[in-house]
């Protein structure tokens, strides 16, 4: 299985899928340096006379609500429609989607009306979808959703649940990380907690979800599993490298460079996890 990991982020090195972003203007630079780190083409284009024929020519498409507007909602229905007329991959990422409802009702707008293949968040904003509640939270996951790391067995089995009655694999990130089809899920114990002071690290990890899928369409649960393995695992690398003079920026730019390093190879020895 481990090797499966591993070859997910070879094809994405051989095919350079172009990806499509509709992003948040807080990390769409960083998104797009990642995409270029893993060997992915990103481009980003948000405006509706042209969202739909951008994604005719990519090969996934990133949906991410961190500040999304009136004007670029309806470019994520354009394109997330072409997508799905093209049969290609579409991950949404639900930023702060427990925050307000005018967040939650974007959200169950978009997953209405499109065939979404991953829905990549916390595991809070993952329940708000699901069951429409709200958190003062915002973008952060509540202390009552962190993954028990040595009892995982009960929150997998909830985004099991989950995932069946949404029809989406679910990746749901944060300490540790789950990632399931609502068949088989990925426990994952890869990262960093100092991730968490890089701003726009989960906006990174869904675009690079985005990059995987495009390269490897015939098994979306694997690829995703690749792509959060591989961002945590960068996370560590990147950390490794932390002098004491060194912040939050530098360990950004030390975890793109880790992306931009990392093979297949290196993902099948670093990945931690197990199947559930």
């Amino acid at each position: 299985m481990c090797k499966m990991l591993g070859e997910c982020l070879d094809r994405v090195r051989q095919r350079a899928p172009l990806v499509h972003n509709i992003t948040n203007y807080v990390t769409a630079n960083d998104v797009a340096n990642l995409l270029l780190a893993c060997g992915a083409r990103p481009i980003m284009a948000d405006d509706p006379q042209e969202a739909a024929e951008i994604t005719a020519h990519a090969a996934a498409l990133h949906l991410n609500l961190g500040t999304f507007s009136s004007r670029t909602v309806p470019s994520m229905l354009s394109a997330g429609e072409e997508a799905g007329r093209l049969g290609r991959p579409i991950v949404l990422d639900p930023v702060g989607v427990g925050a307000s409802p005018h967040r939650r009702r974007t959200a169950k707008a978009l997953l209405e009306a499109l065939p979404v293949t991953v829905i990549r968040g916390n595991l809070s904003e993952l329940r708000a979808i699901s069951h429409g509640f709200s958190t003062a939270d915002g973008v952060d996951a509540a202390v009552s959703d962190q993954v028990d790391p040595l009892h995982p067995e009960e929150a997998a089995e909830r985004l099991k649940a989950m995932a069946r009655s949404m029809g989406a694999i679910l990746a749901a990130t944060g300490g540790v990380d789950l990632v399931t089809d609502g068949v088989r899920c990925f426990v994952i114990h890869n990262g960093r907690p100092e991730m968490s002071r890089i701003t726009g690290t989960g906006c990174q990890l869904s675009a690079l979800t985005a990059a995987f899928l495009g390269a490897n369409p015939e098994r979306p649960l694997d690829a995703a599993a690749a792509a959060v393995c591989a961002m945590g695992l960068a996370g560590e690398l990147g950390w490794a490298r932390m002098g004491p003079l060194d912040g939050n920026i530098a360990y950004r730019g030390y975890l793109i460079d880790a992306i931009y390093h990392l093979s297949g190879e290196t993902l099948e020895k670093g990945a931690r996890y197990e199947v559930q």
